[in-house]
């Protein structure tokens, strides 16, 4: 693993946590565009991410880079294709065999787990009780955005429940795993989008309808594909790479507040107590576990490096 700087390291850091806010319009972008079965609308924004990126690696010259990261090892493509394609799997299979928003949070305990999974299998570090705070924290704070339905936890939802949840954890583990794997470039997402897209078309071909659906946005689809379902894919692949991973994993519970933010802005959520109090935690769970509070020196420095 090549050594990052200190300044590469917070450029990266603040390139994943970009990504926060592109994740922030996907459930915006998703509810525009229309009634697409979801994995035709997985293969159409990771083929178009894929497509783009080529694209654009090609204008910029670098062909050879992108021959190098087709040769990454199996390794590589068995986490970046699986990865990419197996959590939005498991997500799809879960918002349909149990409530939406119960298998929404079950699925967002990926953040925690990447703070968890950071101290326990990377190089040189270790999980402190001021991670687990911070992580609580954030996902109590997440928690709050359901709703005071609660859970039902009737056997009807059994599976969709354990399937969020592994969910969850093929996110964490492709996000920590991708720092394992830091010599594989970022340029090799454009494959592994492509190659997800390949799955999710298959998918698609052999379980949904066929046919394109009537009322659906293609202008939100392109949204999706540039932006949450696209270029975050990148972003963050950057930052687990060459950032900052346990802060980006907290900073990760800012995206379902700021996902409801935007909804509000568009009106199609309504401001509310709950909603302060869900920032509060979330903002104040990412400082104490990040280690920016008095007296959190060495944290800090330990935060420092990792990388």
């Amino acid at each position: 693993m090549s050594a990052v700087s200190p300044a590469e390291a917070r450029r990266a850091t603040l390139w994943g946590a970009s990504t926060v806010l592109s994740w922030a319009t996907l459930a915006l972008f998703t509810q525009w565009a229309g009634p697409v079965p979801p994995f035709l609308l997985t293969a159409l924004c990771f083929g178009l991410a894929g497509g783009l990126a080529l694209l654009v690696f090609l204008v910029r010259g670098e062909k050879h880079a992108l021959a190098e990261a087709f040769r990454q090892p199996p390794a590589g493509w068995l986490l970046g294709v699986g990865g990419l394609f197996g959590y939005h799997l498991c997500y799809f299979i879960a918002q349909q065999n149990a409530p939406a928003a119960n298998a929404g949070l079950i699925s967002y305990l990926w953040p925690l787990l990447i703070v968890i999974l950071a101290g326990w299998l990377l190089p040189g570090e270790r999980l402190r009780g001021i991670h687990l705070l911070g992580g609580v924290c954030g996902f109590i704070g997440a928690a709050l955005l359901v709703g005071p339905s609660g859970f039902d936890w009737a056997g009807e939802y059994t599976l969709g429940y354990l399937v969020a949840l592994l969910a969850a954890f093929i996110w964490s583990g492709y996000s920590v795993a991708s720092r394992l794997l830091s010599r594989i470039p970022t340029t090799a997402v454009a494959w592994n989008c492509l190659g997800a897209a390949v799955l999710a078309l298959a998918c698609h071909l052999a379980w949904e309808p066929r046919g394109w659906p009537e009322g659906a946005n293609l202008w939100a689809i392109l949204a999706l594909g540039l932006g949450p379902v696209g270029s975050a894919f990148f972003t963050w692949d950057l930052g687990m790479k060459r950032g900052h991973v346990r802060l980006l994993g907290l900073l990760s519970y800012a995206t379902p507040l700021c996902s409801t933010l935007v909804l509000i802005a568009a009106g199609l959520a309504t401001p509310s107590p709950t909603l302060l109090l869900a920032a509060l935690l979330i903002c104040g769970g990412a400082l104490i576990g990040s280690g920016r509070l008095g007296g959190s020196r060495r944290a800090d420095g330990a935060e420092g490096n990792l990388r």
